[in-house]
Formats: structure tokens, C-alpha cells, sequence
């Protein structure tokens, strides 16, 4: 055991494939595909009209109708995913000292919706009548500062902007914080952009899938791969000492961030090669574990064939041609941005503690890929460690190790609490 190690004892979630960590998992061992059309605005107009969307989520039921005016849908769902993962973990802020505790979060795009509907009162009605709260209900840290102070966590805290690298940007960089000396971090990432004004932003993307069809839209892998599905969602974590886990007698502890390492691109036209095989390499360096130890990926899953190759060719790279089992669940959700990553590495997590790697649903891989790719249903599996990949636009790539749960908490302290 050792008491500095970075364990995750709590876990929040909320994507596509369910409102809850249990719903989530549920319904990505299910295989069920969670992208549809969407509902949260009018797209009749847009020429891509499907979306991943969190389901059955009404922020009355969860949240204290003060905080609403203040907040757009992103935050509102990272709150609730806090207050989830805070219970999950045990973990009591009013008994904690507040510095010890921070909060660090990825997003991309801030509170677009919150924006656009201010920006309508503007234009419509009149600048007076434009909310206080846009001054920052549209930022994009905003979810690390509503989470810090409805929890009273004024320890060292942040936000990650790296696309859909952000999501395992930030717990690296929790991680950090806790080696300076902070107990705990709460952390992981969300994005939330499906309103009208947002949407638009996202038509920029040449990687977007104008497919209709919610079945094959988004097929990373695959022969016929168009590109991707986007989404909504994301994961939050409790990140802690391990020491201070088990002296505060942690319900759980899911396991433990043993490796990160982040690298950058070349720029477009130098002719040097994309470096997501560097990212993971060094993580697994950094863990201390050869390739023969990873037991599943966790893939990026781009549905572009230019970077499902890339990928693939580092992947094996690592391990040899089919010598990993190899997943991408975002197929079934789209892609969250800085969500997405989160979303993978709770759902790992949950791999772990149940033995079983969840399917890339719907998907019928290209073999030209030479990957051991999970589809159809989920495969039993002992899995020790686990290897998560992510890529940002811009050339953000990431890659995290995690490793097994350590032994369970004392007893008797969890029943002192």
C-alpha cells in the first residue's frame, strides 16, 4: 500500500446511455445505442439532426430551485453528477478542512445554451434585461467554480480546456495537485452544447457524420466509417490520497490512477507522425507496467478512417496485432468532447470491479485494422489494468493507466463513520 497513491472512491455519472452511474452501465452493457434525434431544440433546419442526449434529465428534481437561474444545462449536469459522486464516495466536505479539497474539471464550450438565451433578450427586449449570471454561467470553468463553492472545497482547483483529451487532462492534472499535498480533488469533465447556437459551432467540424441514420452515423472501426456523433454528458470522480481514503473510512475505492502522459501533435504539413503512441507509452512507462500487463484499451474511436489507422497503428504498435482487447462504449453515446474521456474512464472503473469489458455496439470492425475489438456483447474478463486513450482537435492526445482496486477499507471505520 501507498498512502500517496491517486485512488478513485466515488463516481458520478451522466451520459446518453443513463442518468446514473447504474443506469449508465446498464445501458452500455446493454449494447443499446443511445444517439437519436434530437429534442432539446428544433434542428428540422440543420443538416445533422441525431445526437447523443442524457436522458429523463429534469434539474428541478436534483438541484435547489435557487441555483437554476444561475446555471445552463452543462452545469446543472455536472452538479448533480457531484453531489452523486461526493454520496458515492462517502466523502462529508462539512467534516473535511476545506483546503484540503479542490475541484478540477474539463469543458470546451462553456453554457451555450445559457448564452443563446441571453443574447435572445438582448436583441429582443433589451440590454436590461440581460441575466448577471451571463457574466459567467457561459464560462467554461464555471463548472469547477458552482462545484467548489456549493461543496465548500477551497483547495487547489482548475480547468482543462483540451477537447476531448480534456477529460483525462484533468484528472493528470488532479493527480498533481494531490502530490503537492491535497487530500482530495474532485474531478473528470462535461460538456452540454445541443441548443441552436451551439449546434451551429459544432457544424464547423469536417469529422461530423451527416449520416440520419442513428445506427450508422457513428461506426469508429469500421468499413464505411463516415465520422462521429457528438453528445452530451459526462463523469465527475472523487480523486484521493490513498492514506486519507482509508483513514476517513472511503465506501469505495474503484481503483487507482497509476499512469498519465499528454503529448502534442506536429502541425499539419511538417510530414512527422501523430503522437498518441508516445502519450501511451509514456503512461505505461510512468505506471511501471510492460504492454503484456494491459488487459483492455479503452480506444479514442475518431470514426475517421485517416485516424481510426492512426490509432490502430499505435496500438499496435504497443501490444502487437490483436494483442489487447481493445473498446470504444462512445460509439453507443457519440462523442462527449471533454465528457467523453471521463465518461471512459468511469465506465472502466466499473469494468474492473464486475469483470466485464463493455462492447463497441453496433459495430462490424474492419479487419484491416488487426483489432481484438469488443462487439456484439460484453466479454468477461479479469482486468487488472487498463490503458485509456483520447484525442482533442488541435492535436491533444492523452493516455491514462489505471490499475486495480486496492483492498477494501477497514471496517471498523467505516462503521465509526
Amino acid at each position: 500500500m501507498n498512502d500517496d497513491h491517486a485512488v478513485i472512491t466515488g463516481l458520478g455519472v451522466a451520459s446518453p446511455s443513463g442518468l446514473g452511474t447504474r443506469r449508465h452501465w446498464a445501458g452500455t452493457l446493454s449494447g443499446r445505442v443511445a444517439i437519436g434525434p434530437i429534442t432539446r431544440f428544433d434542428a428540422s433546419g440543420y443538416p445533422v439532426r441525431i445526437a447523443g442526449e442524457v436522458p429523463g434529465f429534469e434539474a428541478r428534481e436534483h438541484l435547489p430551485g435557487r441555483l437554476l437561474p444561475q446555471t445552463d444545462h452543462l452545469t446543472r449536469l455536472a452538479l448533480v453528477a457531484a453531489d452523486w459522486a461526493i454520496e458515492d464516495s462517502g466523502l462529508d466536505p462539512s467534516r473535511e478542512e476545506s483546503l484540503d479539497y479542490g475541484v478540477v474539471t474539463a469543458n470546451s464550450a462553456g453554457g451555450f445554451e445559457f448564452g443563446e438565451n441571453e443574447l435572445r433578450k438582448l436583441w429582443a427586449i433589451g440590454p436590461h434585461k440581460v441575466s448577471a449570471y451571463q457574466s459567467y454561467a457561459w464560462f467554461y470553468a464555471v463548472n469547477t467554480g458552482q462545484i467548489s463553492i456549493r461543496h465548500g472545497l477551497r483547495g487547489p482547483s482548475g480547468v482543462l480546456v483540451s477537447g476531448d483529451a480534456g477529460g483525462l487532462d484533468a484528472i493528470g492534472q488532479a493527480r498533481r495537485v494531490l502530490r503537492k499535498g491535497a487530500d482530495g480533488v474532485l474531478t473528470g469533465g462535461f460538456e452540454a452544447g445541443l441548443c441552436s447556437w451551439g449546434f451551429t459551432a459544432t457544424l464547423a467540424d469536417p469529422h461530423l457524420s451527416h449520416r440520419p441514420d442513428p445506427g450508422t452515423a457513428y461506426l469508429p472501426f469500421a468499413t464505411g466509417a463516415a465520422g462521429h456523433v457528438v453528445g452530451e454528458g459526462g463523469a465527475v470522480l472523487v480523486l484521493e490520497r490513498e492514506g486519507r481514503a482509508r483513514a476517513r473510512g472511503a465506501r469505495h475505492c474503484y481503483g487507482r490512477v497509476a499512469g498519465y502522459a499528454a503529448t502534442l501533435d506536429p502541425a499539419p504539413g511538417t510530414g512527422r507522425p501523430p503522437t498518441l503512441g508516445t502519450a501511451a507509452a509514456r503512461a505505461l512507462a510512468e505506471a511501471g507496467v510492460e504492454p503484456g500487463q494491459i488487459d483492455v484499451v479503452f480506444a479514442d474511436a475518431a470514426g475517421v478512417p485517416e485516424l481510426d489507422r492512426a490509432e490502430a497503428a499505435a496500438i499496435a504498435a504497443l501490444f502487437g496485432e490483436r494483442g489487447v482487447p481493445v473498446t470504444a462504449p462512445k460509439a453507443m453515446t457519440g462523442r462527449l468532447s471533454a465528457g467523453g474521456a471521463a465518461v471512459d474512464v468511469a465506465t472502466c472503473l466499473l469494468a474492473m470491479r464486475d469483470g466485464l469489458i463493455p462492447p463497441t455496439a453496433g459495430i462490424r470492425p474492419d479487419p484491416a485494422y488487426r483489432l481484438d475489438l469488443v462487439t456484439g456483447r460484453a466479454r468477461p474478463a479479469r482486468i487488472d489494468r487498463a490503458l485509456i486513450l483520447a484525442r482533442g482537435d488541435g492535436g491533444f492526445n492523452s493516455a491514462l493507466v489505471l490499475a486495480r482496486p486496492c483492498s477494501p477499507p477497514d471496517p471498523q471505520t467505516q462503521e465509526a463513520r
